[in-house]
This record gives structure tokens, sequence and C-alpha cells, in this order.
């Protein structure tokens, strides 16, 4: 007879302990160790497996069969996922609490088209909370089914009996399993709980979606394998005190992992921003120093975004920086660079970056930018209004070629901007059929000279 015993297991590099440990002895982690059930069976030989034989078979023997995909409703979210939800697919959704995750998910369970029931399992909220957030939102659906509770195998069972075309888990911290004795949201818990719903869900092709709780640092609450478990993972970010949802593709086994959508949290519920680059810059004054635009790709989408700095006299003796947006330890390099090849002074000024919206932009190619911006605000001299400036920028002071300036620059014409500057490089490979000025640079003091600064 199989015995079971319990050992733990460091979520990180995977080392076992007999007893739980606060640091883990291989890779120095602290509070990574999870409980973790193990059945010891006795092992049997090569020769006694029941006649069952593994066979290898050529990969060209097979056939590769199309993705049968369903769209959600959402241009953006079907933008992230690679065109739509994958059948039998497992998605995990993490966010922030009172980000949007129970909003968007209701609004897909409405939009999904075709036959099929969708089952709604809450282990946070009752069926009167759901319901008044659906009439909220205006969804009226008979086929969305709504079943309270937090054992897995309950949930399991209901799941072989409906068949549902969707299954929605929120949230995978609140369910739990009878065979783990640990409490639920533990990483032991949830590690088990994830694998029981993907066998159910895969053997039967029913998608499914997890919504997942973030850690202070950012990351869903969880051993780190439970990423690796599930097909696609999904962010959504924003400021919970902002309008503005940014929904982010992280792993992604059907399609690209760099795509973004943005949403609109409203009294009804989520709206897709079609064209994110003009609600973006949209708020900006006439022609204020310290601003300006550049173009950062999101995976295959060009977004326009502005930056603004502002550089004000230290107080002490110590200058203050301040990156918001963007890597502070790249903010640090450029203004070197700017002191030591572009002459300003700023080892006596405090400088504050913002990207606004928001956003992240942690590409190269906002380096320009951001050093032509950082000196607008020194000398205050305002930037063009209708320029736009790309380019990543080396320690020596060079400008350097980026990749995409195409759809950059298109998407810049589109927004009637009518000057841009880029890397002296990518300006040889553009062709001449553009309405707005393309001017090519070579160096940071060049840049400065055609726009003014210098």
């Amino acid at each position: 007879m199989a015995k079971s015993k319990t050992v733990f297991v460091c979520s990180e590099c995977g080392y076992e302990s007999s007893k739980w440990l606060g640091k883990c002895p291989a890779c120095n982690s602290w509070n990574s160790f999870y409980e973790q059930k193990v059945v010891e069976t006795k092992s049997k030989g090569i020769s006694q497996s029941d006649g069952k034989v593994a066979i290898p078979q050529s990969l060209n023997s097979y056939e590769a069969k199309e993705t049968i995909r369903t769209h959600t409703g959402f241009n953006e979210l079907d933008r992230v996922l690679g065109g739509g939800l994958v059948k039998g697919s497992l998605v995990l959704l993490g966010g922030e609490p009172g980000i949007g995750k129970s909003t968007l998910i209701l609004q897909i369970c409405d939009k999904i088209k075709g036959d099929g029931k969708v089952l709604y399992v809450s282990g946070e909220e009752s069926a009167e909370q759901i319901k008044l957030r659906a009439d909220r939102l205006g969804i009226n659906n008979e086929d969305i089914l709504f079943l309270g509770e937090t054992n897995i195998e309950l949930v399991n069972q209901a799941i072989l009996n409906v068949n549902p075309k969707l299954v929605i888990i929120d949230s995978i911290q609140t369910m739990y399993s009878e065979e783990i004795t640990a409490a639920a949201g533990s990483v032991s818990q949830v590690r088990e709980i994830t694998s029981q719903v993907m066998r159910v869900c895969k053997s039967k092709g029913i998608t499914t979606i997890i919504i997942g709780h973030v850690t202070k640092e950012g990351n869903i609450a969880g051993p780190r394998v439970l990423e690796h478990m599930v097909d696609t993972v999904l962010y959504l970010e924003g400021e919970r005190y902002f309008s503005y949802r940014i929904l982010r593709g992280v792993k992604n086994r059907f399609g690209s992992t760099n795509e973004i959508g943005m949403f609109e949290m409203q009294d009804k519920g989520m709206c897709e921003i079609d064209n994110p680059s003009d609600i973006l810059i949209s708020e900006r004054e006439d022609n204020p120093s310290g601003s300006c635009i550049v173009a950062t790709m999101e995976g295959t989408r060009p977004l326009l975004v502005e930056l603004q700095a502002l550089t004000t006299q230290t107080i002490f003796g110590y200058p203050r920086r301040t990156a918001n947006g963007i890597d502070y330890n790249r903010l640090t390099l450029l203004i070197a660079v700017l002191e030591k090849k572009a002459g300003l002074m700023l080892n006596s000024q405090d400088v504050y970056l913002n990207v606004v919206g928001g956003l992240k932009v942690n590409e190269p190619a906002a380096d320009l930018g951001i050093m032509m911006v950082t000196a607008s605000s020194f000398k205050n001299i305002p930037i063009p209004k209708d320029m736009i400036i790309l380019g990543e920028v080396g320690l020596t002071g060079e400008v350097r070629r980026i990749n995409m300036i195409e759809k950059r620059v298109k998407e810049a014409e589109k927004l009637g901007f009518k000057t841009c500057l880029i890397p002296e490089s990518n300006k040889k490979d553009l062709k001449d059929n553009y309405k707005l000025d393309i001017i090519g640079i070579k160096d940071v003091n060049e840049a400065m000279k055609k726009i003014g600064l210098k």
C-alpha cells in the first residue's frame, strides 16, 4: 500500500526539507517553503509496466491542428490573448484588490457568444453581491451559472456535471482541498488546487480563467510553479484611483507576450480604448517647457506617450533624482551623459521625471526624449509641440538605431505631428513618402541644436 508523507519544498529553487525553514539553505530566499504531500510507492522494474510500452513517433508524422479560439467581445483582450481564448486553456489573471478583475471577468462572461454555459465559482463574494454588480453593468444572461463554494472537490464535481464552456474561479486563494492540511491560500493549497482544476478542465476541453491576488511586490501570490502550470498569465495594472487600466500578458503559449490592452473603468464597467496614443497625449498643454512626446512599442502596437521633467535647485548638498514610469538607474545614467557630453550642470539640480498616464517605459528608444525633456526644463526652453523625439543614447553621447521605426513614424504622422527626430542610421532605411519632416541626428549635441536648446 502506498505511504504518504509531507515535505517542505522551496518555491524558488526546489530544495526539499523534512521541516519548515525560514531561509532556504540552497538559494538563501526567505519564507519560500511550502508544504507538499508526497506519496511513496514501490518501484517497479522496467519490464514490469503492465504491458505498456512507450514508443516515440516522428514529429513529422503529427498533423498540426488549427487552434480553436473564442472571441471575448473585447478587441483589446483578444489582442493580448493572441486572437481570443483557446479551447481548453488555463488563464491566470492577477491584479491588486479593487483594480477591476471581477468586473472585467463578469463582462467577458456576458459577451462570450455561442452555445454552452458559463460557470462562475466565487469564494469571496455571495450570489447577491455578484448579482448587484451584474445589474450595475447591465448584464442579464441566463447562461451564467453561479456557484458559491470553496471546496475544490465539490467545484470539480460541479464542473463535470454542468460541462460548461467557460469556468471562472474567483479567486484561487480562497479555494481549499481536503487532501492538504494547510490553510486556504497557502502555497501548498494553491499548487494542489491549480493542478486539480487543470486535470479536470483540460480533459474536458473547458476554458478556465483563474483570478489570483498579488503580493506587495506585485507578483501573483503562491509558488512560482503556479505560473509555469497555466497556459497564459495576464496582469491588470493601474492605479485604483485613476480610471485607466492596462492588461499586460507576461506569458502566453498561444501568442505574443509583449502585447498590452488598455481599458477605462467607467460606471458601466470596463470600456476598451481603441486609440491609446490619442488619449495619452490629449491633455497636453499648449507648449510647456519640460514636456515632449516619444513613441514606445508595446508588442506590435506603437504608443505615443508624454514625458515630463522638472529640474529645481537642490536644497541639500546631494541632488535628488526621482523617476516615475522609467528605470531610476537609466535616468541617472542619462543625466550623467548630459553633464559629460552636453555640458549641462545638473549636479546641483533635483531632477524629477514622469511618464504621463501611469505607463511604464522600459525600452531604450525613449533615451533621447528623456534627455531632451530634462534639458528643456533646465533651460526653460519649450520643445516644439508638433515634434516627436526617438533614439537610444550611448555613454559617449551617440544616438543609436532603434527597432520598428516605420510603425513609430506612421503613428506620429497619423496623429498630426510635423517633425520627427530619429537616429541617422534609421533615416537611411525610411522611404521619402512621409508627410512629416524627418530629421536624422548622430549625437546629443546635434539633437539639442535642432531643437533650439543649444
